[in-house]
């Protein structure tokens, strides 16, 4: 598909995609959302230039799934990806929205339907379907059967998808249709350790700053110490057990809310005052440790907290 069908079809009220989907080359990436992903991110490639397959990931919560398809989009954006998918758009599907039906010219179809009929004679179209296990087996959670739709495309090449799951749901629900997942490449996605954790945070601050208008203004040197001391905060046996998400989202969430903070103050930098509340106020690992833990800070950084006056 070529840019300008893209646009026709997201300008076409009657269009299923342009009413439940997004067009991912339209974001503005200003980092690579998928930094130290590479090799995840060349096995979806091969799975997508495969004739006859798709890519589905599968992994824990908070790993990083959708931040592989950013970075794959983020590949198309630069160019930086094999020729055959250089046209090609993603298409990030609401699996949600489309259960139940829709009316047009007075005829009542269901969404999914009338999806499969829109996409199925487009080509450079890769749809992006999060939580794919919300439109697998019908008779199990009583959505409809996407699967079957879907299989035509899927065998002639003509749709391609990414669908992302939890591999406890892929267990539950996908694995009962294997004619089904012989469509697709299963791309296991590990939780990243703290060393690449360590990295995708740093790498991932000019984004943040970018969105909430605060700056993380200490040098390089300070700034990778604190990154290294929130990712081992919330290191796996730290963690509530199955409270929360993995890395690097659990490390996320605990950066995050020093920016916050800086915001509820009416800064525009992120001071360590503002890192000792995220810290102080941090849930998601146990009161045992975070207790530990705001003693070490206050070690570790002594010096900066009494130059800040923060203590």
């Amino acid at each position: 598909m070529d840019d300008i069908e893209i646009i026709e079809d997201f300008n076409n009220k009657d269009s299923i995609l342009a009413r439940y989907g997004e067009n991912m080359l339209e974001n503005k990436y200003i980092t690579n959302p998928a930094i130290s992903r590479e090799e995840e991110i060349k096995k979806m490639i091969l799975a997508l230039v495969t004739p006859d397959k798709s890519a589905i990931l599968v992994g824990k919560p908070g790993i990083g799934k959708t931040a592989l398809v950013e970075g794959l989009t983020y590949r198309i954006q630069q160019g930086d990806i094999p020729e055959v998918l250089k046209k090609f758009s993603i298409i990030k599907i609401n699996v949600t929205a489309l259960i139940g039906s829709s009316t047009q010219d007075g005829n009542s179809d269901t969404k999914i339907h009338l999806l499969v009929d829109e996409i199925k004679d487009k080509k450079d179209i890769i749809l992006f379907i999060d939580e794919i296990h919300n439109l697998i087996g019908s008779n199990a959670n009583n959505s409809l059967d996407f699967a079957n739709m879907l299989k035509p495309g899927l065998d002639r090449g003509s749709i391609k998808i990414i669908g992302a799951t939890t591999t406890e749901e892929f267990d539950r629900y996908l694995v009962r249709d294997r004619a089904f997942l012989r469509r697709f490449e299963k791309i296991e996605i590990e939780e990243p350790s703290m060393e690449t954790t360590v990295k995708i945070l740093i790498g991932s601050i000019p984004r943040i700053e970018h969105k909430t208008g605060v700056k993380f203004d200490y040098t390089d040197f300070v700034i990778e110490n604190i990154i290294k001391f929130m990712v081992n905060m919330t290191s796996e046996y730290k963690r509530i057990f199955e409270g929360t998400s993995k890395y690097p989202d659990v490390t996320f969430t605990l950066l995050n809310k020093a920016f916050s903070f800086a915001l509820y103050d009416n800064k525009d930098k992120v001071t360590f005052k503002h890192i000792y509340e995220a810290i102080s106020t941090f849930e998601n690992v146990y009161p045992d440790v975070r207790a530990k833990e705001i003693i070490l800070f206050k070690e570790e950084f002594a010096k900066y907290l009494e130059e800040e006056k923060v203590l």
